[in-house]
């Protein structure tokens, strides 16, 4: 691109949509005026050439009839009147005769004396150029021939051209103006709408919806922009309940935490740690405070995956569910090394994230092992049940109350039996999300040895071949 035309195109873009609107409607006119110009000015150059050749052939008509009449060295020619068209006789011998006091014409034409001498019988013919020369029309009578001629008068075209020129301009400006003026009344649901969006920027009031104003594409925008604003309320909203049921979790056990820590502190700076705890007690204590130290990270992983929500750099990839079954199985048993795991799955390919699908299953186990009895394993089904595949994870403890059953994948809702065992209660609600997030489902019965059956369907997908790769 040319320099003058890369100025060009940054100012375009700099300008303003209203100012754009006033260029390109100024600029429309301009052209149809200029097209609108240059076809009159065609038109109107026929219509006067059409009508003085009409003249020109009536007039010479005229003066042949006499010349015959009258032969052609005694038709009379009355002198010129000074103005208004022009005639000449052509004698046989090739002379010449116009009245008196006319303006010389050119010299005939060797085409004009051949219509003379009886070639043929008229020519019409120009001489000079548009602005000064002369149309002359020669007819063949008696001996001879008869001219007429009219000075070629550009004057009426410049007139006319200048004329138009002038409404050009006017009709310009007036577009402009009106362009200016429609621009404004059509833009000005967008500047309302702009001065709203401004106005809940500064004010961080996502709760004032811009009103629903316009039509077609306006009504629309303002529409996706009131979307927009209650998601980000309910996003907001579930940020604020998210931090308030945080911190209602962790001050339990930050408190837990903090006075056994500053018992032993206490303890310690007395120099009375060994005589006031005993080596049971002080275990016990240690322990605790283990133990509390493992369900804050267990926490704050938990208050971190569910604060990232759907967001996840982890790409998605067609894999053998049961692979990431197994994986969280043998996760889970190291984690709790008492927990049993039963195992049946088949092999099942879904699309999905490897490792929040682990993290699901994960959570699954986790769940059923902390109500299973000791001697009785978690069992863990994965099979494929037409285009989807199932996962079923059950347990043989008491199973969950109908009461708690709509809850159960809340935010840390824990049911009243479970609050003396540990967890968060965000283990269901980030399996929840996950399934969610894969387009499948999760339900909770109960199981056939009485406990709790949590069964998770995702959309099954085809396996890929060994040697491709996944898109």
């Amino acid at each position: 691109m040319s320099r003058p035309a890369g100025r060009l195109t940054r100012w375009w873009r700099r300008r303003s949509l209203r100012t754009r609107l006033t260029v390109i409607a100024a600029t429309a006119i301009a052209v149809s005026v200029f097209v609108a110009f240059q076809v009159a000015i065609e038109l109107l150059d026929r219509e006067l050439q059409d009508t003085a050749r009409n003249q020109l052939r009536a007039d010479s008509r005229v003066l042949a009839t006499n010349a015959e009449r009258s032969g052609l060295a005694q038709v009379p020619l009355p002198p010129y009147p000074g103005s208004g068209g022009l005639v000449r006789v052509i004698l046989p011998d090739g002379s010449t005769r116009t009245p008196a006091g006319q303006p010389a014409l050119p010299a005939v034409s060797e085409a004009a004396g051949r219509v003379a001498q009886g070639a043929s019988a008229d020519l019409m013919e120009s001489t000079g150029s548009d602005d000064d020369g002369y149309l002359v029309y020669t007819l063949r009578a008696g001996d001879g021939a008869v001219q007429a001629a009219r000075v070629a008068d550009g004057s009426q075209n410049n007139r006319f051209g200048w004329g138009m020129l002038l409404i050009g301009l006017v009709c310009v400006a007036g577009g402009a103006l009106v362009g200016r003026t429609v621009a404004r009344a059509g833009l000005a649901p967008i500047d309302r709408l702009t001065a709203a969006a401004v106005r809940v920027a500064h004010t961080r009031d996502l709760d004032a919806d811009i009103p629903d104003e316009g039509g077609g594409e306006i009504r629309r925008l303002i529409r996706s922009i009131n979307d927009m604003l209650a998601a980000l309320r309910e996003s907001r909203q579930a940020q604020r309940l998210l931090a308030e049921d945080a911190a209602h979790e962790l001050k339990t056990p930050l408190t837990s935490l903090r006075l056994n820590a500053e018992l032993l502190i206490r303890l310690d700076r007395r120099g009375t740690l060994d005589s006031a705890l005993p080596p049971e007690s002080r275990t016990r204590l240690l322990n605790d405070l283990g133990a509390q130290v493992a369900e804050l990270s267990t926490l704050a992983a938990e208050l971190t995956d569910l604060a990232r929500g759907d967001v996840s750099d982890e790409s998605t990839e067609v894999l053998d569910l049961a692979d990431v079954v197994v994986a969280a199985a043998t996760r889970a048993r190291s984690r709790v090394p008492d927990i049993e795991v039963a195992l049946d799955v088949t092999s099942v390919w879904v699309s999905g994230r490897p490792a929040a699908l682990q993290r699901a299953v994960l959570n699954l186990v986790d769940n059923a092992g902390k109500w299973s009895p000791a001697d009785q394993p978690v069992g863990v089904r994965l099979r494929a049940e037409g285009a989807w595949a199932v996962l079923e994870v059950d347990d043989a403890g008491p199973g969950i109350d109908a009461a708690d059953v709509p809850r159960v994948f809340d935010r840390f809702y824990r049911a009243d039996s479970a609050r003396a065992l540990p967890g968060s209660g965000l283990g269901l609600s980030i399996v929840q999300r996950v399934v969610d997030a894969h387009g499948g489902r999760v339900t909770v019965a109960r199981s056939a040895r009485g406990g709790a059956l949590l069964r998770v369907d995702l959309p099954a997908a085809v396996r890929q071949p060994e040697n491709s790769a996944p898109s």
